[in-house]
């Protein structure tokens, strides 16, 4: 079946600046290279050097001009996500837009980040609210806007709220929806938060539907040897255009969500088609366990374990 082919327009970005986490395969490499593209300089924070080198080397062969800097960052540390804020701030540059984007999905068994938090929890959600408030200075001197990636997942599951680490009970795509359903909790959040406090920051959020990424592939640093019968039916049906997307237009709604001049404070994107696995990108409406009234709570709850604030 022959793939129906759609695209989206990029704004000119030259003299903007641009974070853009889990930049180095999949959408997040799709990202950059669109932003690099449009004239923005785009940074890179990898906790892999060698795939971040790689990343940069085939954005410059199709964009020789490409403005691109490699960070080192590792989300499922805080010491990390410390020195990256601190070493940014000491650099003083603006941010315009931050696409909160990198991710981790179902490892078999528990593992857990380097500070104890469940590996996705950890990683998904409270990696980037503490990235998010390490750069804050930075993002308020560009009135930048945060764009966060969700997941399709997040349509169902709620937030575990007396076991938020798993540790009692471990379940691979539980805990991977509750990470998600965070990371829309926090955006949406975020939003209500700089309003109130004019800090001049924008906040939405973006699903990516369903298609063949790295994150049901064979991932041996969270215990999967193999890609998952999942991944493997994704890449069919992706390969002959059937219901669900390919990576370039799984990067399509983050794009629109962080680019787009009619993208609102607050609002959520994803694919317009069937289920929204694939199809055309678009605003679209909240699923049920984001329009839950934790989103303060869940906040609260994420200073308390990462000790960031947004002061």
């Amino acid at each position: 079946m022959p793939r129906r082919q759609f695209d989206i327009t990029v704004p000119d970005q030259t003299g903007r600046r641009f974070v853009v986490t889990g930049a180095s395969d999949g959408v997040g490499l799709g990202i950059a290279t669109r932003l690099a593209a449009a004239g923005a300089e785009v940074m890179m924070p990898v906790r892999n050097p060698a795939k971040g080198e790689a990343a940069v080397a085939t954005i410059r062969q199709q964009h020789p001009q490409a403005r691109l800097t490699l960070e080192s960052l590792d989300l499922s540390s805080l010491a990390s996500v410390a020195a990256l804020g601190e070493k940014l701030q000491a650099e003083g540059a603006p941010i315009h837009g931050l696409v909160n984007n990198a991710g981790v999905m179902t490892p078999p068994e528990r593992q857990s980040t380097q500070d104890g938090f469940e590996l996705q929890f950890g990683t998904n959600h409270l990696g980037h609210f503490a990235l998010t408030g390490a750069l804050l200075p930075l993002l308020r001197a560009g009135r930048a806007r945060v764009t966060s990636q969700a997941s399709i997942a997040a349509r169902s599951g709620t937030i575990n709220w007396d076991d938020l680490n798993f540790e009692r009970s471990y379940d691979g795509m539980a805990a991977y929806r509750q990470s998600k359903i965070a990371v829309g909790l926090f955006a949406l959040e975020l939003s209500r938060r700089s309003a109130a406090a004019g800090w001049g920051i924008t906040s939405n959020f973006a699903h990516p539907g369903v298609a063949p990424t790295s994150l049901l592939a064979a991932r041996p640093e969270v215990g999967r040897a193999e890609q998952t019968r999942a991944r493997a039916m994704i890449q069919w049906l992706s390969e002959h255009g059937i219901l669900v997307g390919t990576v370039e237009s799984a990067a399509m709604p983050a794009l629109m969500a962080a680019t787009s001049p009619e993208s609102r404070d607050g609002g959520f994107y994803g694919p317009k088609g069937p289920g929204g696995a694939g199809g055309r990108p678009g605003e679209t409406s909240l699923w049920k366990p984001l329009r839950s009234e934790e989103g303060g709570r869940l906040w609260t709850a994420s200073e308390e374990l990462t000790g960031v604030t947004f002061a």
